[in-house]
């Protein structure tokens, strides 16, 4: 039981509403209601120590033709000189920013002082009423009158340190009015009583409605804060923090690192297991990593499947590094979701501050660069901004502004790698390969423009270009030849690309079933969501898909059963080793037989030998592409083989 009461009376001093029946808080809550409430006070507390000091003034004027002049000239200095000089420094403390957590033990101290300026005040009737004057007597009234209705403003929201503010002033006047046993006296006494019910009464209830705002704010401000999944910081919560530790690391040097986290191949957990399932990781995930942080620390999660951790009070690089291997190190073991077991991983970019920047803005992006380069070096690597990757950084971006005026300035060209057609020995088509001609830094790989492309959206503008040319190539040559365009996974966020076709195949009058797109395994895993609709517009345009690099992405069966593609292209990794590998020569073989089964076309890439086109003849595959057919040749070479060879034999074969 002593336990109990001590707890309640706990409590009551430090201002909680629990004690007078409201519902119980966490401390992290109750903390943030008492900053409210204090700060509520201090709004008020200059004037009205200011008033106090005024007041005291009045009275030991009121009062100088009193006998208890002397004690009340003495009351009134000590009571006008405690008021300023509180006064003066709830005024400077108000400069200070506002506390977003106030302890029970400051609430302790606001109460004791409430009780000690109650009962200064708490004196004035008893000491000074009766001897006084009639004028001073009313003066001694309203003054009470008036310091028992400015307590109960100041503290409305501090029910305890209202009462204790205006209990000593109460006791204090009913003394004074009922000693002496006067029956006008006696009345007062009951007005007294009225007044402060009422005052009190209106002080509850303004306290519980402000404690009822207050949580329904921080509720509100939490949502806001806070991401709905994993229930970690959001990206707003971590922008307040990793301004706040800016702040800190200009005001006292304090140094800080931010790192940058990056869950690889989510998109391909997601479209294997489902969305749920996904889901599920990210939330064990977020525990995972909180677990690896310090108590005062938390994991935020930034965007998808990116978390963000700023540690403050850094002391040396390689206290970063270690928290960055524990996080690798927390996926070691497989997650459990659904009676699966799946395996992940991460890749963490780190900057440190100021070394790497001292502004959100050059944080955020060296920290980013820094990821990237992690998640180029492979799953669970991390890597430290350096000064070379932000000059890397630069190029991407040059390049992407090149880019930008790569087609008006007429830099792009396409260039045409034919199809064989094994059985019949001739050519029954080409693929449409995009090159780049840079004006200073001469032919450009796609390799190295197309994931700039990809990035920064530039790719439709590209395909639809790949698309038109290809189409106005493709009306010169003969009816039964075809052209491939390879299209990135990127541009099935266009919905515009199937009126991009449309118009293109008209520009040319062009049959539809002579263009072929091409979309290779690896990309279509990330955007699976929206292929099918796509694609299947794509069939009733009239158009052929072919599955580019069959067999190198996560699940190849999958697509083929679930997709409409017309044609398979076998990895020219496969055709590669298939004379010296039996596994090789195997996958080729069933992928050529899964292919005749399914009445797919089937294109093997990378012939580069007469023996390896042997086996594929043997292996009954339908076409072949590679350096033995031909290299990447130019419109105008095209068309002088076409013109020179109308049977478009192959001598090679």
């Amino acid at each position: 039981m002593r336990i109990d009461l001590r707890s309640y009376f706990a409590a009551l001093f430090a201002g909680d509403l629990a004690a007078f029946g409201a519902p119980p808080t966490d401390e992290a809550l109750a903390g943030h209601i008492r900053a409210e409430q204090v700060s509520l006070v201090l709004g008020y507390s200059f004037g009205i120590m200011l008033a106090n000091a005024c007041n005291a003034l009045v009275l030991a004027v009121a009062l100088w033709q009193s006998p208890d002049w002397v004690f009340a000239l003495v009351w009134a200095a000590a009571v006008s000189s405690a008021a300023l000089f509180f006064g003066m420094q709830v005024r400077a403390s108000r400069r200070i920013a506002k506390p977003q957590f106030v302890s029970r033990r400051t609430m302790y101290r606001l109460v004791r002082n409430a009780l000690a300026l109650g009962a200064a005040w708490g004196v004035v009737p008893v000491a000074f009423f009766a001897n006084a004057s009639s004028g001073a007597q009313l003066v001694i009234t309203c003054l009470c009158a008036g310091m028992l209705a400015g307590g109960a403003f100041a503290f409305s929201t501090i029910p305890i340190a209202a009462i204790a503010f205006t209990g000593p002033i109460f006791v204090g006047t009913a003394i004074c009015l009922g000693r002496d046993g006067d029956f006008v006296y006696l009345l007062m006494v009951v007005l007294v009583l009225v007044y402060g019910s009422v005052l009190l009464r209106g002080v509850f209830v303004n306290a519980f409605e402000f404690r009822r705002r207050i949580i329904a704010q921080h509720e509100a401000e939490r949502t806001v804060r806070q991401d709905p999944l994993t229930h970690l910081p959001n990206r707003v919560a971590f922008n307040e923090a990793l301004n706040g530790a800016l702040s800190r690391l200009e005001r006292s040097g304090e140094e800080f690192a931010v790192l940058l986290l990056d869950l690889d191949r989510f998109k391909e957990i997601n479209d294997r297991f489902g969305h749920p399932a996904g889901d599920e990781l990210l939330v064990q995930l977020a525990a995972r990593l909180q677990r690896c942080t310090r108590a005062a620390e938390h994991v935020a999660r930034i965007g998808g499947d990116e978390f963000a951790l700023i540690m403050s009070n850094l002391t040396r690089p390689d206290d970063a590094l270690a928290i960055a291997e524990r996080f690798v190190a927390a996926f070691a073991d497989p997650f459990p979701i659904d009676g699966f077991e799946i395996t992940s991983a991460i890749s963490i970019g780190i900057v440190l501050a100021p070394r790497d920047g001292n502004t959100s803005h050059d944080l955020l992006k060296h920290v980013d660069i820094a990821l990237y380069r992690a998640k180029k070096s492979g799953p669970g690597t991390i890597r430290f901004f350096e000064a070379s990757d932000d000059q890397s950084a630069r190029d991407r971006r040059a390049l992407q502004r090149d880019l930008e005026q790569a087609i008006e300035a007429d830099q792009l060209f396409l260039v045409y790698q034919p199809f064989l057609d094994i059985r019949k020995g001739r050519v029954t088509g080409f693929e449409a390969l995009l090159r780049w001609q840079h004006p200073t830094r001469g032919l450009i790989p796609p390799s190295v423009f197309i994931p700039i492309a990809e990035e920064s959206g530039l790719i439709h503008q590209l395909g639809e270009w790949v698309i038109r040319r290809a189409c106005a190539m493709l009306s010169r040559w003969p009816d039964d030849i075809r052209i491939a365009v390879n299209f990135s996974a990127v541009q099935f966020q266009n919905v515009g690309i199937l009126q991009t076709i449309v118009e293109a195949l008209a520009e040319a009058n062009v049959a539809p079933n002579r263009l072929e797109i091409e979309i290779t395994e690896s990309m279509l895993i990330s955007k699976y969501g929206s292929a099918p609709a796509i694609l299947n517009g794509l069939l009733e345009l009239g158009l052929t898909v072919a599955l580019d690099d069959f067999g190198t992405g996560f699940s190849s069966l999958t697509y083929l059963r679930k997709l409409p593609f017309s044609r398979i292209k076998i990895d020219q990794s496969f055709i590669r080793d298939m004379l010296t590998q039996p596994d090789c020569a195997a996958i080729v073989k069933s992928v050529i037989g899964l292919a005749q089964d399914l009445q797919i076309g089937v294109v093997a890439e990378g012939v580069e030998t007469a023996d390896q086109l042997e086996y594929l003849r043997q292996t009954s595959c339908d076409e072949v592409q590679g350096y033995l057919i031909g290299r990447p040749m130019s419109g105008s070479e095209i068309s002088a083989l076409l013109d020179h060879d109308p049977q478009r034999s192959v001598h090679a074969a």
